[in-house]
């Protein structure tokens, strides 16, 4: 897709998380979604992003839009589409916002124009929309482009970065090189960490919002075991390995195929460290079709990087790791059997060598199951260490992520207890009614001074 598509999305009803909330809390988004109507009255909220479908962006907007579309404000959701020169682009930019170069592409002048031609290709569309006094998000890299022309346009403009590194280097450095005349724009930022902010974002318009979750979607909500066993053992999801097992403990990783989610360096440890785990442990690594996620152009790639690394591995690591492709074709199928597979397996890893923010990690957390993670980015506000899951200081020690395995695997009183902690924390801090409340709170300022 490379022109400007609108996303349907049903409204859903906030009464709907009403039981899993104090009623502390029921009486405060109440006042909230009072105040967002009467501010919004007249608005629309549009949100902005490159895909409606692969990761956590597209997965957070379905449930943010039909909760907020719930409330009664008018709020929308707009796709700008790109082709594969833009989208090398915005990779290259999200894997140095990382601190990693990524394809080794340059951020020069050709980079440049090829990201102005495609957004100027969509600019008179989403102008087009968009009227005096209403609200724009624009998600990542790929949209801050726009921020300049929807701000003369007399909208309120928010940049919403999902990405970043807590200490940055040259790579970061030069990312937010290329991008700050697109954001400085932008009347207010939201990031994940506020660390992640360079030092130019203006402090006062700078909003700390992570991520939130939603129980009641086809990724979080409860399967019966007979639904397990059927999304995890039908035909056609192994592309390496043998069947899944169906008797055993499991160690589960589930991302896309990106390199900064290290699924090879997963592989690695669970090889090298096999006769340090249990004789029927079995590591499962599923991502989405490749063909699926539209702003991911290096999935294909790394795919095929693990899967030439599994072909190398010594026959008993093979016959005990499995690499899964889950099918794009259907959304709702395609989150359900996420959705079981972190249900069936024993403990989730999340192996990442940087992380803005890690759904795939709140997502099991909220399914009681333990965590082991890295200690990057966001992460590190999400898990407590040694409660709520277990944080690698050193997202590149196999040795250790094998040890912290291991020792859950033979602990099944401590995995039960730090998977109630882990839902207790979802609960708690990451629920749609927090993320809902900071945004009404930034768009209140945001109208009122303008």
């Amino acid at each position: 897709m490379t022109g400007v598509e609108e996303v349907r999305v049903a409204p859903v009803a906030l009464h709907r998380l009403e039981p899993l909330l104090t009623p502390e809390r029921v009486e405060r988004l109440e006042a909230y979604v009072a105040t967002a109507r009467d501010l919004l009255a007249s608005r629309t909220v549009w949100n902005v992003n490159s895909t409606a479908r692969g990761g956590g962006v597209a997965e957070m907007l379905h449930t943010l839009v039909a909760y907020a579309a719930g409330t009664g404000v008018d709020v929308r959701w707009l796709v700008v589409g790109g082709d594969a020169d833009f989208f090398a682009v915005t990779k290259r930019l999200h894997n140095r916002l990382h601190g990693v170069p990524g394809d080794a592409g340059a951020l020069d002048a050709a980079a440049r124009a090829t990201y102005d031609a495609t957004l100027v290709r969509q600019r008179a569309d989403v102008l087009a929309r968009v009227e005096p006094g209403d609200v724009v998000l624009l998600h990542d890299p790929q949209t801050a482009g726009l921020a300049r022309d929807l701000r003369d346009r007399g909208a309120f403009v928010v940049w919403r970065c999902h990405v970043g590194l807590d200490e940055h280097d040259a790579w970061t450095r030069e990312a937010w090189g290329f991008l700050r005349e697109l954001v400085e724009p932008a009347h207010a930022c939201i990031f994940s960490r506020e660390s992640f902010a360079p030092d130019w974002v203006d402090r006062r318009w700078l909003r700390v919002i992570p991520p939130s979750l939603d129980p009641f979607s086809p990724k979080n909500s409860d399967l019966d075991e007979r639904e397990v066993a059927r999304l995890v053992h039908r035909d056609g999801l192994v592309v390496e390995g043998r069947p899944l097992p169906t008797a055993g403990p499991v160690v589960l990783q589930v991302s896309r195929w990106d390199r900064l989610k290290d699924m090879a360096g997963v592989l690695d440890a669970f090889a090298d460290h096999l006769d340090e785990l249990p004789p029927d442990a079995h590591l499962v690594l599923a991502g989405p079709e490749t063909t699926g996620v539209a702003d991911d152009p290096e999935a294909a790639e790394v795919l095929a990087e693990c899967r030439e690394r599994w072909r190398s591995l010594p026959a008993a690591a093979r016959a005990r790791s499995h690499l899964v492709s889950v099918p794009m074709d259907d959304l709702d199928e395609n989150a359900r059997t996420v959705n079981a597979l972190q249900r069936w397996s024993t403990v989730v890893v999340q192996k990442s060598l940087a992380e803005g923010f890690g759904l795939t990690v709140t997502e099991p957390m909220w399914k009681a199951r333990p965590v082991i993670a890295s200690a990057v980015g966001g992460i590190r506000d999400q898990v407590e260490d040694g409660v709520s899951g277990v944080l690698l200081g050193d997202p590149r020690d196999g040795a250790a992520l094998a040890a912290a395995v291991s020792s859950l695997l033979d602990d099944p009183d401590r995995r039960e207890a730090m998977g109630r902690a882990a839902h207790q924390r979802v609960r708690d801090h990451y629920l749609a009614d927090r993320h809902l409340i900071q945004y009404v709170e930034l768009f209140a300022q945001l109208v009122g001074e303008g």
